[in-house]
């Protein structure tokens, strides 16, 4: 006898980032979304004179945003780079959002992020004795993150 509903997790490979600008962007992996709170230990002693380790939280931090995606003739990303390249980091933030979906295509997970720019991006690594699809790598710097659903 079913006492609730049943949800099921998500499948990773179903996902879309959205970046303020850039269209022309499709990514075959996404990882980096993390916020922290660095740890500040400091000690007091009890009303038994016992010494105790307390635990506050520090300043906050978001890691990066790694993207990788399968390289084309498209520049939308390495134009973007080459902004923070030229000393343009105010037109280099962008805002966006990665999203996961259902395997009905349900948008069921978001996580938004603010003031992101690209700290690095690389080319694919050429072998001439494989067969597999050549993949670029950004890097991308946000001061924000925030899973919305």
């Amino acid at each position: 006898m079913p006492t609730g509903s049943r949800t099921d997790p998500l499948v990773s490979y179903h996902f879309h980032v959205e970046i303020d600008g850039i269209s022309q962007a499709q990514f075959k992996e996404c990882s980096g979304l993390e916020s922290t709170s660095e740890i500040i230990e400091y000690k007091e002693a009890n009303k038994d004179s016992v010494t105790v380790v307390r635990k506050q939280p520090g300043a906050l931090k978001y890691s990066d945003i790694v993207l990788k995606r399968g390289i084309t003739d498209i520049m939308e990303l390495w134009d973007w780079r080459k902004k923070v390249e030229q000393g343009k980091i105010d037109e280099a933030r962008k805002n966006g959002s990665i999203v996961m979906y259902s395997q009905g295509d349900q948008e069921i997970a978001r996580w938004n992020f603010v003031e992101g720019w690209p700290s690095k991006i690389s080319g694919p690594q050429a072998k001439a004795d494989s067969n597999e699809v050549a993949i670029e790598e950004m890097t991308m710097a946000p001061e924000g993150l925030e899973r919305v659903s």
